[in-house]
């Protein structure tokens, strides 16, 4: 029961942190580009799983070095925080070079992918969750699932929607919906002990 805990509030986490995020706009930058969504799906999973994993063997370190109400309070202080965090557009630069690379092979598309998603992942939000709440459960396996999960669950309909998503969804509402599920987050897990 701890574990998929520790799996479901990871996925909601990051799903959450990642709409709207800079990685959204990335995803849609490089569907238009690479026209090729399968290439893209697994450099992002690829990407993903190598950030996340990393992120969350450094939280289980931590872990050794805090106690559990510590712990608690951490992960409910930082989800409040990435909660305000998200009401901060992400602005992406855009290319100066509009090609069409529909061309590219599929080799081309994923690496260009899991290194951009690998680059834009580093310090972001969801990398700092994924430490806390590495942090706050011991199971990095749950933890490294579901913000991997979170994280293909907000990019993968980008790639299949293309521009159409971000046209049809306003990014400020969206945003402003995942801040206050952030703080009702961070309310339950900072008053609430995990199942």
């Amino acid at each position: 029961m701890y574990a998929l805990y520790a799996l479901l509030l990871s996925t909601g986490v990051v799903a959450l942190a990642e709409m709207g995020d800079k990685t959204q706009l990335l995803a849609l930058i490089l569907a238009v580009r690479y026209r090729r969504v399968w290439p893209l799906a697994l450099g992002i999973l690829v990407a993903t799983l190598a950030n996340h994993a990393a992120a969350a063997w450094l939280g289980g370190l931590a872990a050794g070095a805090m106690p559990a109400e510590t712990l608690r309070w951490a992960l409910g202080l930082s989800l409040f925080a990435v909660g305000a965090w998200m009401l901060i557009p992400d602005r992406l630069d855009e290319d100066s070079d509009q090609a069409d690379h529909a061309g590219a092979s599929v080799w081309q598309a994923f690496a260009a992918t899991a290194i951009a998603f690998f680059l834009a992942e580093i310090g972001d939000k969801t990398q700092v969750a994924t430490v806390l709440l590495a942090a706050r459960f011991d199971n990095l396996l749950a933890v490294v699932a579901g913000t991997t999960l979170g994280m293909l669950i907000a990019n993968l309909p980008v790639l299949w929607l293309g521009d159409r998503f971000a046209a049809r969804i306003p990014l400020r509402a969206t945003r402003i919906a995942a801040a206050i599920a952030f703080l009702l987050m961070a309310l339950y897990a900072a008053l609430f002990p995990p199942i």
